[in-house]
C-alpha cells in the first residue's frame, strides 16, 4: 500500500489528548464514515473505555454494519466488551420536538392573550429545512450531557449537514440572544400597558435562559480542543479530497476542532499480481497520485490509511480488523 508519512496516528492522538470524549467522523457521502466510525469506538473501547457510537445521520446504517439491531435505543454490540451502539430514532426525536415546540408556543399565546391553537403554527415553526437537523442535534446534546460513558464516537451525516449540526451551537446561541432582547421589550411594553403594574412570570423568558446556558455549555464542549475531536474521512480521489479541505476550513471557523484525517479504500499494489488488467493498474496510478496530494495537502494532520478489503466491512471480525490498523 503507498506509504505516506504519519506523523501521529490515530493511537498517538488519542494518548496525546487524554481528556479526549467526544470523536466526530465525517466526509463526502459513500467515504466510509461510518465503518470508520465504528473501527474507532471499537478500538476505543478496546482500550477499556465505556464507549457508545451513535449515528446522528438521517439515514442510519449502524445496524446493517454491526449485523444488530440497535435503532431506537442504546444497545450492547455484541462481541465487543465496554461498547454500545445506537441508532437515533429520528421521527420519534421530530415528534418530540413539535411537542415542544407546541407547549412553548403555549405559552407565548396565553403569556401574549392571543386566543388560537398551537397548532396553527406548528406547521410553519417545522417547515423549515434544517428542522430535522436542529432535532438531530438536540438528541446528540442530550447523550452528551447525560454522560454516561468515556468515550462518545459519532457517524455524522455527510459533511455539509454535520457542518451545520455542529455550527448550531453558535447559531442557537445568536438566535436565543435576539431573542431574549425581543423578550424584555415586550416585557417592558406589557408592564407599561398594565393596569396592575404586578410583574408575571414568563415561563418563555425562563424557557430561554435555561436554554441559553444550555447552547453555551454545548458550545464549551463542542469547541474544546482537548475534550472535542472532528475527523475527515475521504478517498484518494479529487472530490473527496476537495470536498474536506473546503470543509476544515469552515470547521475552524466555527471552532470545532479538527483531529485529522483518515484516507480510506487504499489499493495495495502488493495484493494486485502480475499481469492485472488496465483497469486495476489505472486506479492504481490514479490513487498513487492523490495519494500524493494528500500528504501535500494534509501534511501532519494524516492519522492512517486504510485498505481497501477483499469484502465489504460488516460484522464485528471486520471492524476489529480495521480497528487493528486504524489504531496501529
Amino acid at each position: 500500500m503507498t506509504q505516506l508519512t504519519i506523523s501521529q496516528s490515530m493511537r498517538q492522538y488519542i494518548e496525546a489528548h487524554p481528556a479526549l470524549k467526544y470523536l466526530f467522523f465525517g466526509g463526502k457521502g459513500g467515504v466510509g464514515k461510518t465503518v470508520m466510525a465504528g473501527a474507532a469506538a471499537v478500538g476505543l473501547a478496546r482500550l477499556g473505555k465505556r464507549t457508545l457510537l451513535a449515528s446522528t445521520n438521517p439515514v442510519h446504517s449502524l445496524s446493517g454494519m454491526l449485523d444488530q439491531d440497535v435503532f431506537g435505543k442504546p444497545t450492547p454490540v455484541e462481541g465487543v466488551p465496554n461498547l454500545t451502539a445506537l441508532e437515533i430514532d429520528t421521527r420519534e426525536t421530530i415528534e418530540r420536538s413539535k411537542e415542544e415546540i407546541r407547549e412553548k408556543i403555549d405559552w407565548f399565546l396565553k403569556y401574549a392573550e392571543i386566543r388560537g391553537k398551537a397548532d396553527e403554527f406548528i406547521e410553519t415553526a417545522t417547515m423549515n429545512p434544517a428542522f430535522e437537523e436542529s432535532a438531530m442535534f438536540e438528541n446528540m446534546i442530550d447523550l452528551i450531557f447525560e454522560d454516561e460513558y468515556e468515550a462518545y464516537v459519532f457517524d455524522t451525516a455527510p459533511t455539509a449537514n454535520a457542518r451545520r449540526l455542529l455550527g448550531m451551537s453558535s447559531v442557537y446561541s445568536l438566535w436565543v440572544s435576539k431573542m431574549m432582547e425581543s423578550r424584555k421589550e415586550a416585557q417592558a411594553t406589557r408592564f407599561r400597558l398594565s393596569y396592575s403594574k404586578k410583574e408575571e412570570k414568563d415561563p418563555l423568558m425562563d424557557y430561554l435562559v435555561t436554554f441559553r446556558e444550555r447552547m453555551k455549555n454545548a458550545k464549551d464542549i463542542l469547541t474544546d480542543p482537548e475534550r472535542t475531536a472532528f475527523f475527515f474521512v475521504t478517498l484518494p480521489e479529487a472530490l473527496p479530497i476537495a470536498v474536506i479541505k473546503r470543509f476544515i476550513g469552515w470547521f475552524h471557523e466555527f471552532g470545532v476542532p479538527v483531529g485529522g484525517v483518515v484516507v480510506n479504500m487504499v489499493i495495495d499494489p502488493e495484493q494486485v499480481g502480475e499481469g492485472v488488467d488496465e483497469f486495476v493498474m489505472n486506479r492504481l496510478s490514479m490513487q498513487a497520485n492523490y495519494m500524493r496530494q494528500i500528504e501535500r495537502e494534509f501534511d501532519g494532520s494524516l492519522r492512517a490509511v486504510l485498505p481497501l478489503f477483499e469484502t465489504e466491512v460488516r460484522g464485528v471480525s471486520m471492524l476489529t480488523r480495521m480497528a487493528d490498523i486504524l489504531f496501529g
